[in-house]
């Protein structure tokens, strides 16, 4: 944790956030999730908000903060003696609550009374959309209202006020996900080393994954460690690697609070990029290097990602693979064919930072909305960008044999690709280069020790 009066800090700004809002601000933390059987569960990962403004890592919580008094309310159950049994002595709520900067501990049976006086009096019950069906269950018992109004009666205000406070970093939590960086780093570079003929998917998988959980928290998202890199995210970890294939790696790690990294590299199996490997490579990096030198304050992110589609035209007209004008290719939206997502997202305490909140009030705002048109419909930040902001920059080009079948046949940008020619690259799957940045007063800057990028720096990495 820190310190008790960062919490504050941040709460005290939440409450500055939404003056004139009143009512009370309800903060549930996350509770266990069983696996298979109640006592059987997931790994405990606490909601994120709920650890922005406590820092309290423990399942089955509640904080109250109550606008109109300006008081705050932790709720929680002290451990019986049978969990105490099997597990070993706990901190009691209000030795949470002092660690928290929070001056009030109570227990969870009082919350229901505490929210039912509100409500009486009129007073608005703000809340996030809940993401889990059983704290969408709760709400809807605690308001008297039906579940299924739940997500539609949660708070603008609160949305936008916790959006406001976590899309800028504190420098504390910089460091907190650099070094998550740090780890990630040791992930990847123990992948490309791996990266050898004949070597299990699983077994590259079991290896990143152990040092995220020797270091940390373990991952921050399921890794994706496939030859098929043109699934986007391909969860399969089945296959052997073959010589003159290319191995995807999309991983990341959290730290102790939770504050994570996310990259992606790919490798050639057995150490060398064949030339159209290399080609379609050299094209990413370049686009990976145009959206770090584009990235600054004030810029919107949805201009750098159409920079860096109008690069990957480039580079694939110069191939012949796509015909005409790059930029009005890339205004017809004939990149999507290669590059269907966006060019990337914050990250923070979420690997895709508050995606839960709503992305209409995370990646974009009054000033900007997701557009349906083709090659930005999928872009998840399109908002102007901030000192402060942590976020990936991972373009990619992918050969998706379903995709490319569909296009053809109903003439999608047919003026702008060559089909005959796109289909000679069906077989190379796919390649993302993705790094984490924070944004300066000047630009950016990358988070944590570049992982090898270059062709001749990934090839000496998989040669060790």
């Amino acid at each position: 944790m820190f310190t008790p009066k960062t919490y504050r800090r941040r709460r005290e700004a939440l409450v500055k956030l939404m003056a004139g809002e009143g009512g009370l601000v309800l903060l549930p933390a996350n509770g266990e999730a069983p696996a298979n059987y109640p006592d059987n569960c997931y790994r405990f990962r606490q909601d994120s908000t709920f650890l922005y403004f406590t820092g309290i890592d423990r399942p089955g919580y509640y904080a109250l903060v109550d606008l109109d008094q300006g008081c705050e309310t932790l709720l929680g159950d002290d451990p019986t003696m049978n969990d105490i049994i099997w597990t070993g002595p706990q901190p009691s709520t209000a030795d949470h609550a002092m660690k928290a900067g929070i001056e009030q501990a109570c227990p969870v049976a009082q919350l229901e009374t505490l929210v039912a006086r509100a409500v009486a009096s009129g007073r608005r019950v703000h809340y996030l959309p809940p993401y889990r069906a059983g704290m969408t269950l709760k709400i809807a018992a605690l308001l008297g209202i039906a579940p299924g109004a739940v997500h539609g009666g949660a708070s603008v205000a609160l949305a936008l006020a916790v959006v406001a406070l976590r899309s800028v970093k504190e420098p504390r939590e910089v460091e907190r996900i650099e070094r998550a960086c740090a780890t990630g780093y040791r992930m990847h570079t123990t992948a490309m080393r791996m990266c050898r003929p004949g070597v299990g998917e699983r077994e590259i998988m079991g290896a990143i994954e152990g040092i995220a959980l020797q270091e940390g928290a373990g991952v921050a998202f399921p890794s994706i460690v496939s030859q098929h890199g043109e699934t986007l995210h391909n969860l399969s970890c089945d296959d052997r690697l073959t010589e003159g294939r290319m191995l995807l790696v999309d991983a990341g790690a959290e730290e102790a609070m939770h504050y994570c990294c996310d990259f992606t590299r790919t490798t050639p199996v057995g150490g060398r990029f064949n030339t159209m490997q290399r080609e379609i490579y050299d094209i990413v990096l370049g686009a990976n290097d145009l959206g770090r030198r584009l990235a600054a304050p004030e810029m919107l992110y949805r201009d750098i990602h159409l920079a860096a589609a109008t690069h990957i035209a480039e580079g694939l007209v110069a191939l012949g693979l796509v015909k005409g004008d790059p930029r009005e290719a890339v205004e017809a939206g004939a990149h999507a064919l290669f590059m269907p997502h966006g060019l990337g997202h914050m990250m923070g305490l979420d690997v895709h930072e508050m995606e839960n909140i709503g992305e209409k009030y995370v990646g974009y705002d009054r000033e900007t909305a997701r557009s349906e048109r083709l090659g930005l419909a999928s872009l998840r930040l399109g908002r102007r960008l901030q000192q402060g902001m942590t976020m990936t920059i991972e373009p990619g080009i992918y050969f998706i044999p379903a995709l490319i079948q569909k296009w053809r046949a109903e003439g999608i940008c047919r003026d702008f690709i060559d089909f005959d020619r796109v289909e000679r690259y069906v077989g190379l799957g796919g390649i993302r280069i993705e790094d984490n940045i924070l944004i300066t007063a000047e630009g950016c800057r990358l988070l944590g020790e570049r992982l090898p990028a270059t062709v001749e720096q990934v090839e000496e990495m998989a040669g060790q």
